[in-house]
């Protein structure tokens, strides 16, 4: 495909992008943005020609990204977004500086349940002007470093330090180290004899030579959809687990737990954002109260623990 001369696309074209891929098609997208069909196929022809590379597969079932539309739209995405930070942070500065707008959060699910609450209590008293959206991930694979990545949200609570690297163009910093604990159901006095419950976010790359040095670890018998389908599952005698320590927050009386020693495994939790969106108001806003609530979830995490 040729590549014209003028190949910077427009706002509206990066929009048009961002609408076919999130619809998984040309009419969905068309009703969405409120244009016609042939509207939105030429508004992505032209995109395509200044690219120069075909960006969505047509088919009879809809319009799916390309590899290259994947780079793509999640470029639109962060460039559309810097747009709304650009008029935000304009209109703030107009007013001393007021932090406002929304801010997209991605969190995996012990963060977002345990973690996130008084973060986001402090952030509403001292910026009002914030609205924060929240996502759970699951935290496999790309995980909630990879929302940030393709543009789909501003900053991700993540677990940091493991084999996936980060994605080009992220920033990452770690503010707390989370211990893994032995969970088993109280009363048992040989828990490391129980049948393992285990679910697919658990030892990740950072555990997994720990992991494998301890003989006394079975093959997992039950295999959970989340951490908290776990802790049910130990709560009712079904067997023992291996798990972080803010997945046990608040965990029920008939659940116990046993310290793995010095040598126990530990995994790093951080922010990841992206270097543009690093020193906007809203996310350094965030960041801020995140590192202030650091040190009480440290308490709670060792008086679980």
């Amino acid at each position: 495909m040729a590549r014209t001369t003028n190949s910077d696309l427009a706002p509206h074209e990066l929009r048009v992008l961002v609408a076919v891929a999130d619809a998984g098609g040309f009419s969905a997208a068309a009703e969405t943005r409120g244009l016609t069909q042939s509207a939105v196929s030429h508004s992505v022809r032209g995109s395509e020609r200044k690219i120069g590379a075909v960006l969505f597969d047509r088919g009879r079932t809809g319009a799916r990204p390309t590899r290259a539309g994947e780079k793509a739209v999640a470029h639109a995405r962060r460039i559309l977004r810097l747009l709304d930070v650009l008029n935000a942070e304009a209109r703030g500065a107009a007013r001393s500086d007021v932090a406002e707008g929304p801010l997209r959060i991605a969190a995996f699910r012990s963060a977002a349940l345990h973690l996130l609450p008084p973060v986001l209590q402090r952030l509403r008293v001292r910026h009002p002007g914030i609205e924060p959206r929240v996502r759970i991930v699951r935290e496999v694979g790309r995980g909630t470093a990879g929302e940030v990545a393709d543009g789909k949200a501003d900053i991700a609570i993540a677990t940091l330090g493991g084999s996936v690297p980060l994605p080009p163009g992220l920033v990452a910093s770690g503010f707390l180290e989370e211990p893994y604990v032995l969970v088993h159901p109280t009363g048992r006095t040989a828990p490391r004899s129980l049948p393992l419950i285990d679910w697919a976010e658990n030892c990740g790359s950072y555990t997994r030579d720990w992991w494998k040095a301890q003989d006394w670890i079975p093959k997992a018998t039950i295999e959970a959809e989340d951490d908290g389908a776990v802790l049910s599952l130990v709560s009712r005698g079904h067997g023992m687990a291996i798990m972080p320590a803010l997945s046990l927050v608040g965990a029920a009386n008939s659940v116990a737990l046993t310290d793995l020693g010095l040598e126990r495994p530990t995994r790093q939790v951080g922010y990841v954002t992206t270097s543009e969106l690093a020193g906007s108001a809203v996310v350094r806003a965030l960041v801020r109260e995140l590192r202030a609530t650091v040190p009480q979830c440290v308490d709670l995490l060792d008086s679980e623990a």
